[in-house]
């Protein structure tokens, strides 16, 4: 309703009051009593607005009947509520159908579907919430959903309240399911689970390990047999001229070459099937990386790799992954720069942070996202003379990912490299 409505009406209601009181007053003035002629007039006026409000009291108590007819100030309250209420029910009936398309729209869906209210109770589920979790609409309905998912995975994921990146629910046994959450806020504190069914992509990414590991093992026996004769050769008079002695070593360098991928290929096998399991170990970080460097440092005697150990965190995890991908970061800053390696182990409040920084040739920016590839190369031609195997950032991706840990490159071209690993830690957890 307009302002100069609202005016109108109450003008209207003033102009009545006014009359009332006015014609109390005459009346009064006739028997000589005005005083009482204004009384009377002021009980006729509050008599009007009782009959009034007991219309309105009457119909708000049903406001699907039609609203009374009432006038002045009154009707203006009436004709706003009456709109108000109108907008709400349209509002309403938008929402239910909005709503009715949502459920519809999940309960197709070949996913479980879950809407869970803010204190954490099933809301809603679709059908395939039954068939992959146990959880029944509407049965289940108000249930807590901590308590009809038992895995512990998926409490600490849920309480978490970090939905960045999905979690992957193992299966348990040979006939289990491999199930993937993903959790979405909405609403007031509500969220919408999903699940989905990817034991198959499980499976698949299994034997791809399994394949791969069974291959490289089976590599190695004739892989130490070519090399065993190849250093015989070597050694024998008959291949001592120079014609036969610069093939073999090639071929001794290639066979060495494939035994490093082999080793590599099978170390990676071996990270990827406990990536999942949890690290318990504490593991002394500034013993371990200095152990590093003074393993790398007779390997690369002209260079200079200075050590900076700035807090004495200690972590959980796997001494020999650690060994393993921090050896990697510091070999390819020596294999690709040719000044000083800067190697540091400094905590902030959240995370325990390795770094290694180059002098080198640095990385394109184009290149930096597929770095963790297996197997990708900047420069083919460069990675073949330094004897690589493509797998080492392979390595410590999967390293960095069992230990919740975020590995971050930052380079440019000509200036040099910093990689480095953030890694969860507490603080009171001392070696």
């Amino acid at each position: 309703m307009t302002s100069a409505a609202s005016v109108r009406f109450f003008r209207s209601e003033i102009v009545s009051i006014a009359a009332l009181l006015i014609a109390g007053l005459i009346a009064g003035l006739f028997v000589d009593q005005p005083v009482l002629g204004l009384v009377l007039g002021l009980v006729l006026v509050l008599l009007m607005w009782t009959l009034q409000l007991f219309r309105i009291q009457r119909w708000l108590r049903d406001p699907s009947t039609e609203p009374p007819k009432v006038r002045g100030v009154w009707g203006f309250f009436v004709a706003n509520i009456h709109s108000t209420q109108r907008r709400n029910r349209e509002a309403q009936l938008r929402l239910e159908s909005t709503l009715d398309y949502l459920q519809d729209s999940l309960a197709a869906m070949r996913d479980a579907a879950i809407i869970v209210d803010h204190q954490a109770n099933v809301a809603w589920a679709n059908d395939s919430a039954d068939f992959l979790l146990g959880i029944n609409f509407p049965s289940d309905q108000g249930q807590p959903i901590l308590k009809l998912i038992s895995s512990v995975d998926f409490r600490e994921y849920f309480t978490a309240d970090d939905y960045s990146d999905p979690l992957r629910v193992l299966p348990e046994g040979e006939r289990g399911r491999c199930l993937q959450f993903e959790v979405a806020r909405f609403g007031m504190g509500d969220r919408l689970v999903f699940a989905r069914d990817v034991t198959r992509t499980f499976r698949l990414e299994q034997m791809r390990r399994d394949f791969v590991g069974n291959v490289s093992h089976e590599l190695r026996t004739p892989l130490t047999v070519i090399k065993g004769y190849i250093e015989t050769l070597q050694t024998l008079d008959e291949f001592s001229e120079a014609r036969f002695q610069k093939p073999l070593e090639q071929m001794s360098q290639q066979a060495l070459r494939m035994e490093n991928l082999v080793t590599d290929l099978l170390w990676l096998s071996r990270i990827e099937a406990v990536e999942t399991l949890r690290k318990t170990e504490l593991v002394d970080m500034p013993q371990l990386i200095t152990g590093i460097v003074a393993e790398l440092q007779p390997a690369f005697p002209d260079r200079v790799i200075a050590l900076s150990l700035e807090t004495e965190a200690a972590i959980r995890g796997d001494q020999r992954e650690l060994h393993s991908a921090l050896g990697n970061l510091v070999i390819n800053a020596l294999k690709y720069s040719d000044g000083d390696v800067v190697v540091r182990w400094w905590s902030t409040n959240e995370s325990a942070m390795f770094s290694v920084n180059d002098s080198g040739i640095g990385i394109a920016p184009h290149h930096i996202a597929r770095l963790t590839e297996r197997f990708y190369r900047v420069d083919k031609s460069r990675s073949n003379a330094s004897g690589g195997t493509g797998l080492g950032l392979a390595i410590v991706k999967h390293v960095a990912t069992s230990h919740q840990a975020e590995l971050s490159i930052d380079s440019e071209l000509n200036v040099g490299s910093c990689f480095s690993l953030a890694f969860p830690f507490d603080p009171a957890d001392k070696v």
